[in-house]
């Protein structure tokens, strides 16, 4: 029996959620101290569903909001979804047959689709396609440390996964994504149902425009504190592939965080052979020897700019290293 924890409240977010062809669920609508007209229309839709229980607050924010919802929630699987999103009717049955199925996995997301389509902007546009584009379990894990594979409104959770991890944590930085990596470095694997369940509102006052926790540095940190606790925990190198501004931010978190760099690659001749953060910047072609030098050495691929992560992928690859292995993209 899913749960949903909604942020507050917006009639056709609710409509859409109520007419889930999975009958046993219940709605927890969150409100976290609004001002508004909120607080009536819950009430009037309480009024008309049993299956509607609303959960009010003082405004205290989105993690509070999540976890205050997550404590009321009494289910093993527990849906995501934000007040002015969509869901598709089959949503839920969807996700939980594919939970049903797929019993080592703990969180299931399912392809998105960016509205109104006039307010899309660009790189929201890209970003929805490359979320989209990761629809394995494999897939999904490769890129985790790219950006949020998940979207966080189309997300069902296993609630011992979520007590196992501590739920919502406040660090700074992205909350869903912080669950995400905290969730992957305990072992947890994610799935994606490959049809649209979810229609995900583009709003330029959405928090990740508005809030500073979720600007590129927040981001970078999350990264950076993750790969420390994970795939770089027991590395005695590490190789940052991008000797220009991405691999410049990340690397000095990773520096922060205890990582062992030493190095970075880039192909631009202007800058090989000179130094960045007090390490040598060495040519691609060199790569392959100075990997030798060390045990279980890691390369990591940050350039940021359109196309390369995947010209990077190919050059590793050719190197004979193995991704998720010996390497990780981390842009």
């Amino acid at each position: 029996m899913p749960c949903f924890n909604a942020q507050s409240t917006l009639d056709e977010a609710i409509d859409s959620i109520l007419k889930q062809t999975l009958s046993n669920f219940e709605l927890i609508a969150v409100d976290d101290g609004s001002t508004d007209q909120t607080a009536n229309r819950l009430q009037d839709w309480a009024g008309k569903d049993p299956r509607v229980r609303i959960l009010s607050l003082s405004h205290a924010g989105i993690i509070e909001a999540l976890n205050a919802g997550l404590v009321a929630c009494k289910t093993e699987l527990i849906a995501r979804m934000d007040a002015d999103d969509r869901a598709h009717p089959e949503r839920l049955a969807r996700q939980v047959d594919y939970l049903t199925e797929h019993p080592e996995i703990a969180v299931v997301s399912s392809y998105v689709e960016a509205f109104p389509r006039n307010k899309v902007q660009e790189g929201f546009r890209r970003y929805v396609e490359w979320l989209n584009s990761l629809d394995t379990p494999e897939l999904i894990a490769r890129d985790i440390f790219v950006e949020s594979p998940l979207a966080h409104p189309s997300a069902l959770i296993r609630a011992d996964w979520l007590k196992r991890v501590g739920g919502y944590q406040e660090h700074g930085w992205p909350e869903d994504y912080d669950l995400w990596l905290r969730m992957h470095v305990a072992g947890a694997q994610f799935g994606k149902v490959d049809e649209v369940l979810l229609e995900w509102r583009e709003d330029p006052d959405r928090l990740t425009r508005t809030d500073s926790r979720y600007s590129v540095e927040n981001f970078l940190r999350a990264k950076a504190h993750y790969l420390c606790q994970g795939p770089l925990s027991d590395r005695e190198a590490v190789v940052v592939w991008g000797a220009g501004q991405m691999g410049r931010r990340i690397s000095k978190h990773l520096e922060r965080c205890g990582a062992p760099l030493v190095a970075f690659v880039d192909i631009d001749p202007k800058k090989i052979g000179s130094v960045k953060r007090g390490l040598p910047i060495v040519s691609a072609d060199d790569l392959p020897i100075m990997l030798k030098k060390y045990q279980a050495p890691v390369v990591l691929a940050a350039v940021g700019s359109r196309g390369a992560r995947q010209l990077i992928r190919e050059r590793l690859d050719d190197m004979g290293l193995v991704e998720t292995e010996d390497y990780w993209a981390v842009a």
